[in-house]
């Protein structure tokens, strides 16, 4: 669905160079700290940044659903008028589905959405994106700023939407658990490379991170760990072998791994 081969994207003082596939049907997660490249990607993906090198193939532009965090309607349309827009923009716009979606999130179709709250806004991103029955969607940061009630809202149409239509999602958050709650496989983003892929089933059953004090460390097998940080304490270390460590070192602390205990590691610590 998507192939991103040795993509490259300078700036005075950044540099993105990366390569992906995202099969079709999955749902894909990038995380990456503030200015790790993700809204670069996203951009240079839909052809909004030129890039300088390397080959990017996507499906037609009718069949891709876009949300990004700078780009938008006017705030002083109606939703009939975006409802206008939309049936002549998108062959596929499914102006019946659209207006159950405005009925159902209590959506109101003539007020101007500068009247709407941060959630309303996000919920009607999300529609417009969906509503032209796109096979790809390329979604950068739908839930920032939004409580959980609304990100939970947003999350289940998301899910929905992957069963009802045979389609692909591309989607960045800095969220961490509304990424492992969603997605397939995840990629991890820094400074302008990618610095790890893996299954999110995968990551979430056969990573941890161990916690353990100098004296441990010394005498731990190393085969196993990816990354070590230095901590006050001794040492965080970064496996994808958890229940090795479980096995043969019972006394140590290993937490089970999520995404927001792993990246600090990832980030910080030394490769092995």
């Amino acid at each position: 669905m998507i192939h991103i081969d040795h993509l490259k994207k300078s700036y005075d003082s950044f540099t993105l160079e990366c390569s992906l596939d995202i099969p079709k049907g999955v749902i894909t997660g990038i995380i990456g700290m503030n200015g790790a490249g993700k809204s670069t990607l996203f951009k240079s993906i839909l052809g909004i940044n030129p890039i300088d090198e390397g080959n990017i193939q996507i499906p037609d532009k009718q069949d891709i659903g876009v949300v990004l965090s700078e780009t938008g309607f006017s705030e002083f349309f109606t939703v009939s008028d975006i409802i206008s827009i939309l049936k002549c923009t998108y062959k596929r716009f499914d102006e019946d589905l659209f207006r159950s979606y405005c009925q159902r999130f209590d959506i109101s179709l003539d007020k101007k959405t500068r009247t709407f709250s941060t959630g309303m806004k996000a919920k009607l991103n999300i529609i417009i994106a969906l509503t032209h029955h796109a096979q790809l969607l390329i979604l950068d940061e739908p839930t920032a700023g939004l409580d959980v009630l609304t990100r939970d809202e947003i999350l289940d149409i998301l899910r929905d939407y992957m069963e009802k239509e045979d389609c692909t999602i591309l989607i960045s958050s800095h969220i961490s658990s509304d990424l492992e709650s969603l997605c397939d496989d995840l990629y991890i983003i820094d400074h302008g490379q990618i610095i790890m892929h893996e299954e999110m089933d995968t990551l979430l059953s056969q990573y941890g991170v161990l916690k353990v004090s100098k004296e441990d460390y010394d005498n731990l097998d190393k085969d196993y760990l990816l990354e070590v940080m230095k901590e006050p304490f001794g040492y965080s270390c970064l496996t994808n072998e958890r229940q090795y460590y479980i096995e043969n070192y019972p006394t140590i602390v290993i937490e089970q791994n999520h995404i927001d205990t792993m990246i600090p590691v990832l980030l910080k610590g030394e490769h092995l």
